[in-house]
């Protein structure tokens, strides 16, 4: 494990899209076995950061660690091996494929097959809509289960650091507050740490240990989410409530 006992440790780090710069020296760690929420307003590069973090983009400066190990010129494919999970936001979910071959694409990588499929099982207990659907195609879902089978597809792979970005964009509030509930129950059960990228600020925070507030680019703090949700001259200056 990496400093103090974190899985993710981001120092540094500048990225972007061509010349321009989109982050620009962000820092950021991540204790194993907790909820990270980074919040911020449109354009504060909160995207761009996990693009860069699962290799999407190559960072042109800093450094960024799983567990102890550089990542540095490591291809995308070995990230998921090292267990990191990306669900992007728009969720990727393959439309002329059914459930269960959506979820099972999550797998394909891991060679105890035995495994793999008590993964695949424990995904359809913790979305009973998914196990009913499993023969639908994926474009004949809601958006709530298009976000569970997306969700659910990264898990299937056990990672040990979920990247999640705009769960909730456009979902009803009570399929948010299901999901949100779903990330406390698989880190409190399983260990599992997430980067949570959301502009649903209130549900982030009520979710998170840590609360993590970009704007242009540049972290602008990180505190514990209950210090964030109290301090009124903060959300009113870059949360907007």
């Amino acid at each position: 494990m990496s400093e103090r006992g974190d899985l993710l440790v981001v120092r540094d780090v500048v990225a972007g899209y061509g010349a321009a710069p989109v982050l620009h020296a962000v820092d950021l760690t991540v204790p194993a076995g907790t909820i990270a929420a980074v919040v911020g307003a449109n354009g504060a590069g909160k995207t761009t950061l996990l693009r860069t973090i699962s290799g999407v983009l190559r960072p042109q400066a800093g450094r960024i660690q799983l567990a102890g190990e550089d990542l540095r010129g490591v291809p995308v494919e070995r990230l998921v091996q090292r267990g990191m999970a990306h669900v992007p936001e728009g969720r990727g979910v393959i439309g002329e494929l059914t459930v269960d071959e959506n979820l099972r694409l999550g797998g394909l990588w891991r060679r105890d097959r035995a495994d793999a499929a008590r993964a695949l099982e424990e995904v359809y207990q913790l979305f009973e809509p998914l196990a009913r659907r499993r023969r639908h195609l994926g474009h004949q879902l809601s958006g709530g289960e298009r976000q569970m089978l997306a969700l659910g597809r990264a898990l299937v792979g056990r990672p040990r650091l979920l990247l999640l970005d705009e769960p909730s964009l456009g979902l009803a509030p009570r399929v948010v507050a299901r999901i949100m509930a779903l990330l406390r129950q698989l880190r409190d059960d399983t260990g599992l740490t997430v980067l949570l990228v959301e502009q649903n600020v209130r549900s982030a925070l009520s979710v998170a240990d840590q609360g993590v507030v970009m704007s242009l680019g540049r972290v602008v703090t990180s505190a514990p989410a209950a210090d964030l949700r109290d301090d009124v001259d903060l959300r009113h200056a870059y949360l907007g409530f």
